[in-house]
C-alpha cells in the first residue's frame, strides 16, 4: 500500500517535461505569434469543381497567414501512338492551346475567385502533373500545397492512380489534400 501512495505523489509532481493540458509555457514578455509561417501555397487547378474547392480553402489560409498564392495548371504532353515504327507522334499546336487557354482560365479564375484578397500568381507549366507540382513546390520554396483529390476508386484508380496521392508522397513541404464530400471546415 506505501508503494501506491508513492507513485501517486511522485506522478504528480510537475517537471518542465511534464506539464497539464491546456497549462501556458509561455514566458512573461514573449510574444503569443504563431509557430506557423506561411508565405506561398500552391494549389494546382485542372479547372474541375474539384480544384476549385481546394482554392475555396486555400484563400482563408493565405489571409490568415498573409501568404501569396500560387495557381499551377499543368499541360501533360500530347502523345498519340505512330504507323510504321515511327515511334510516337506530338502534337506542339495542341498543346500550345491548352497552354493559352489555361492562361485564360487561370486569369479568370484569380479575378472571380480571389478577386484580390491575396496576392496570386498563375504558373502553366509542361509534363506530369504530379512531377511538376512537386518540381515547382521545391523550386521556389513553397510552404502548403493544397490540392484536391477526385475520389477515384477502384479500376479507375489502379488504371490512373492518383496525382494528389503521388503529390503527397513526393512534396518537399506539407500537402493538405481536399476530398469531395468529406467534412468541411470552412464555408464553401
Amino acid at each position: 500500500m506505501a508503494k501506491k501512495t508513492a507513485r501517486k505523489s511522485s506522478s504528480r509532481s510537475l517537471t518542465p517535461s511534464r506539464r497539464p493540458a491546456g497549462s501556458s509555457t509561455r514566458r512573461p514578455g514573449r510574444s503569443t505569434r504563431s509557430a506557423i509561417h506561411l508565405n506561398r501555397i500552391l494549389v494546382p487547378v485542372d479547372f474541375s469543381d474539384h480544384s476549385k474547392r481546394a482554392l475555396k480553402y486555400a484563400i482563408p489560409f493565405a489571409e490568415q497567414f498573409a501568404a501569396s498564392i500560387d495557381l499551377i495548371y499543368i499541360v501533360e504532353p500530347t502523345m498519340y501512338p505512330a504507323d510504321f515504327s515511327f515511334g510516337q507522334v506530338g502534337f506542339p499546336n495542341v498543346e500550345d492551346e491548352l497552354r493559352k487557354r489555361g492562361a485564360d482560365e487561370l486569369d479568370e479564375m484569380i479575378g472571380k475567385e480571389i478577386a484580390g484578397r491575396v496576392p496570386a500568381r498563375k504558373i502553366i507549366r509542361t509534363g506530369k502533373p504530379f512531377y511538376e507540382i512537386d518540381q515547382y513546390a521545391e523550386e521556389t520554396g513553397i510552404d502548403l500545397i493544397i490540392i484536391s483529390t477526385h475520389g477515384h476508386t477502384g479500376v479507375d484508380h489502379i488504371l490512373f492512380g492518383s496525382t494528389a496521392e503521388k503529390v503527397v508522397r513526393h512534396a518537399p513541404c506539407p500537402v493538405l489534400v481536399v476530398r469531395p464530400g468529406g467534412r468541411e471546415f470552412i464555408k464553401l
